[in-house]
């Protein structure tokens, strides 16, 4: 349930609202907005009487939150969430470039790639420190020496680094080296990664599942907003369909549908949507016209030798092109990059 308190409601009125909601042993979301505040509450299980609210002073209506998402609805937080990220902003006008390798596999293919995706203009560096792979037998990641290299990488350009962590027992040694944890579409569902990196309080970017429903989506969100952990970013990764030309079917009506149901930003990967390199830079103008507010891409110096993910990455002069090509796509629909 949601109070909309009224135009000009003070500050003893809202209080008092929120001293009933935790007394009635519920939790309290405030989103005070410029024009009125909106006080969320998250039941205790017990049905809720929205009358009892209705005619304290100071408040407007109280409406029913019939979704299942709470925490991640635009019911309970109508504005867009914006957060800095070391310097970053996301969910604003700007949108921000995530850009680098799929694994990190040496400290001289890192520090190449790091280098040219920031002479480019990407805010972001990505790289993948632990690797879930379809086969055992796949390169998995050089783990632990694989996150030093992000952290100096991230000190020899300053720009903040994203890596997935993929076991609720690995949270704390990533978040010692990243700045933004990743959960793939693999571990969209893993309950106990979700509690982990929510108690972390760093920021999240969550990937639909491939086989995932945006309710879905927004559900696995709500295990890391109801730690507290209000730094999620929703990423659109590509879901499987019977399509065998592209490795996924990129998911661009979800760009749209997500900033109407939610205020989390929403980050659009066309490297895993289509698995083709050649198909990355249409897919990725697309995705800001469609209005997302950022992008994840996968760029390596040499493609042919990636031992991960080589078909779907840009070469350094391709993601060049790409950024040029995505400034005049955001300043046409009144955004930045």
């Amino acid at each position: 349930m949601i109070i909309i308190m009224k135009h000009g409601a003070t500050r003893g009125e809202i209080d008092n609202i929120v001293a009933r909601v935790e007394q009635m042993g519920c939790q309290v979301h405030l989103s005070e907005g410029e024009e009125r505040t909106i006080v969320g509450i998250i039941g205790n299980g017990r049905p809720i009487d929205g009358e009892q609210f209705s005619r304290m002073s100071g408040v407007e209506r109280a409406v029913p939150v019939l979704r299942p998402f709470k925490l991640a609805s635009r019911d309970f937080h109508p504005q867009d969430s914006v957060f800095p990220i070391n310097g970053v902003s996301i969910g604003g006008q700007q949108i921000i470039m995530m850009a680098g390798p799929c694994a990190v596999e040496s400290r001289e293919q890192l520090m190449s790639a790091a280098h040219s995706v920031k002479e480019a203009g990407a805010h972001v560096i990505r790289g993948g420190a632990f690797k879930p792979r379809t086969s055992p037998y796949s390169f998995q990641g050089l783990g632990h020496e694989g996150l030093k290299l992000l952290a100096e990488a991230r000190q020899a350009t300053g720009l903040p680094v994203i890596t997935e962590v993929m076991a609720p027992e690995q949270v704390p040694l990533v978040t010692t080296y990243a700045d933004i944890l990743q959960v793939g579409a693999r571990s969209m569902q893993n309950y106990a990664l979700l509690h982990a990196v929510g108690e972390s309080q760093r920021p999240v970017m969550l990937k639909r599942g491939m086989m995932s429903t945006i309710e879905e989506l927004l559900m696995s969100a709500e295990y890391i907003l109801s730690h507290g952990n209000n730094r999620v970013i929703l990423c659109e990764r590509g879901i499987r369909t019977f399509e065998p030309y592209t490795r996924n079917t990129l998911d661009l009506s979800a760009v749209p549908l997500l900033k109407q149901l939610s205020h989390l930003p929403v980050v659009v990967d066309p490297s895993h949507g289509t698995g083709r390199w050649e198909l990355v830079a249409p897919m990725a103008m697309a995705a800001v016209a469609a209005g997302a507010d950022g992008l994840i891409i996968e760029v390596h110096p040499s493609p042919e030798t990636a031992m991960s993910d080589g078909a779907q990455s840009l070469k350094p002069a391709r993601f060049a092109e790409l950024m040029v090509s995505l400034r005049s796509i955001a300043k046409a629909v009144g955004r930045t990059i």
